[in-house]
């Protein structure tokens, strides 16, 4: 019946299909029974250098974009060719809108602020210079440096005063001495013009004592300036336009003062000065002189004082610095480290107080993960940049660079930091996905790091970027081919046996003897 004959055509072209899959493998094992050992050291050397091509490409693709170009591909082209798709719910099945804006406006972005305690460029920065040949701040930090500078010390007024005039000018310049060539002018048409003794104080004196002196000149005439917009400042809008500029540049004055006597040992005239200015500016908070007078208090070893102004400044509605975080852990530190013992602790368990210095440590390095290594000294510092970025390996040299000394001041704090500090990488598996104490650590941190740092200064990074799947197997790739390749040269005959052997295990045919006739 035509069942039947369609069986005998269905085991006929079986038949066939067996024939002739035994034939091409008779075919490869003649072919691969011809081939000499120079075909197998050149296949292998070839091998190992394309696999070797892949491996540096995937390594260059991954050091400047941070993914594997391979798996990038796959996932983004060749996945959805295959027809595979991400189970994972849209945004919108899991959050409402308005928590989806809410979790947008919380994420942080990577917004760059002046440092708090950045030194002096002509007494400090340009010394380094001088004694090592290396530029301590980047292009990029100046560059941020001079738009600060303008918006600080210049306003819409300053064509009425040609020497604002002329210091407008001077602040836009790139070249240090033309800066300060047009201060010494904008001096000889004004002899009381404040931004001019900054601008020499800043970068002209090659000590603090030299500053020093140009900034009493400055603060000199910037209370006289001062005075007199204080008095005509609602008459119109560009004289208080006016106004904010020379309470701008009065307040600098006294903070830089302040921090004149704080370098050259006169701690507590400075911790009085910083004071003084807190008070009689509250709302220039922003400026973050809390930070200078946390610092000096630290240096006095004032710790109830630096407890007060903690309790004023560490608030959940204020931003965050490692000055604040840190320097609540160190306090919390000292009141347990003197007596901490790991072993100890071990096995008595930790004390409520030894628990609150632990738990505030963890709190410090979950916003700053960077400090740790500087205060350990397994990093080696810098000059802290004119700018640092908040929880980035800018703000935490910037910190260790002043706070080091109070840390190794306080007996056993750093080996409490030491015991106890990694221990919060264990309590958030995924820094990157989510935050325990704060909002999710921002990923944006080391490009703009790589920024304010200078070139010779190993940036530090957060969280340590993994080596995808492919720059591994590409490496093993090319390091067993190379290693075949050599065997191949120096063993040439025993590596044929070698591939002869494995193409049999591969293909195992029962009578390699069989020739084309008996498979027809």
């Amino acid at each position: 019946g035509p069942g039947w004959c369609r069986g005998i055509k269905l085991s006929s072209g079986l038949v066939l299909l067996v024939k002739s899959l035994l034939l091409f493998l008779l075919t490869v094992t003649v072919f691969l029974s011809t081939l000499t050992p120079k075909f197998y050291f050149a296949l292998t050397v070839t091998s190992s250098f394309i696999s070797g091509l892949i491996f540096v490409f995937e390594w260059w693709h991954f050091r400047k974009y941070g993914t594997s170009f391979i798996e990038q591909v796959s996932v983004s082209h060749l996945r959805p060719l295959i027809g595979g798709a991400e189970n994972s719910p849209p945004a919108s099945a899991s959050f409402s809108a308005g928590e989806n804006e809410t979790s947008r406006q919380n994420m942080p972005e990577c917004k760059v602020w002046r440092n708090p305690l950045n030194l002096f460029r002509g007494a400090e920065y340009s010394r380094y210079m001088w004694v090592t040949g290396k530029e301590p701040l980047t292009y990029y930090d100046m560059n941020l440096s001079a738009q600060d500078h303008q918006n600080f010390f210049t306003c819409d007024t300053d064509a009425l005063r040609p020497s604002d005039t002329v210091m407008q000018k001077a602040w836009r310049e790139r070249n240090p001495q033309a800066r300060i060539k047009a201060a010494y002018q904008a001096l000889e048409l004004n002899n009381d013009c404040a931004t001019a003794y900054v601008l020499l104080a800043e970068e002209e004196a090659t000590t603090i004592v030299d500053a020093e002196k140009y900034f009493k000149q400055a603060l000199k005439a910037g209370e006289m300036i001062y005075r007199k917009s204080q008095n005509c400042h609602s008459q119109s809008p560009q004289h208080e336009a006016q106004l904010r500029r020379d309470t701008n540049v009065l307040v600098y004055v006294k903070r830089r003062l302040a921090m004149c006597a704080r370098k050259l040992g006169r701690i507590r005239e400075a911790v009085k000065m910083m004071r003084d200015l807190m008070k009689e500016f509250p709302l220039l908070s922003m400026l973050n002189i809390h930070e200078n007078l946390l610092e000096a208090l630290l240096e006095l070893q004032a710790y109830a004082d630096v407890q007060a102004v903690l309790a004023k400044y560490d608030d959940i509605s204020l931003p965050k610095s490692a000055a604040i975080c840190y320097t609540a852990a160190l306090l919390k530190a000292r009141a347990v480290s003197e007596r901490f013992s790991p072993e100890t602790a071990s096995k008595r368990g930790l004390s409520t107080a030894e628990i609150n210095a632990v738990e505030a440590i963890h709190r410090a390095v979950e916003f700053n993960p960077h400090v740790p290594k500087y205060l350990l000294e397994m990093k080696s510092l810098v000059l802290p940049p004119e700018h640092i970025l908040k929880r980035g390996d800018s703000e935490a040299v910037a910190y260790a660079f002043f706070h080091l000394q109070h840390w190794k001041r306080i007996e056993g704090a750093l080996n409490l930091l030491h015991c106890t500090w990694e221990g919060t990488f264990r309590m958030i598996p995924y820094p990157l996905e989510k935050g325990h104490l704060f909002y999710p650590y921002p990923s944006c941190t080391e490009t703009a790091d790589r920024e304010l740092l200078p070139t010779f200064h190993e940036v530090s990074v957060y969280p340590q970027k993994e080596l995808p799947f492919f720059i591994h197997f590409t490496a093993g790739l090319c390091s067993f081919s190379a290693m075949l390749a050599l065997l191949t040269h120096q063993f040439p005959e025993l590596m044929v046996i070698f591939a002869k052997a494995v193409s049999i295990i591969s293909w195992p045919i029962k009578s390699p003897e069989l020739s084309m006739n008996h498979l027809l």
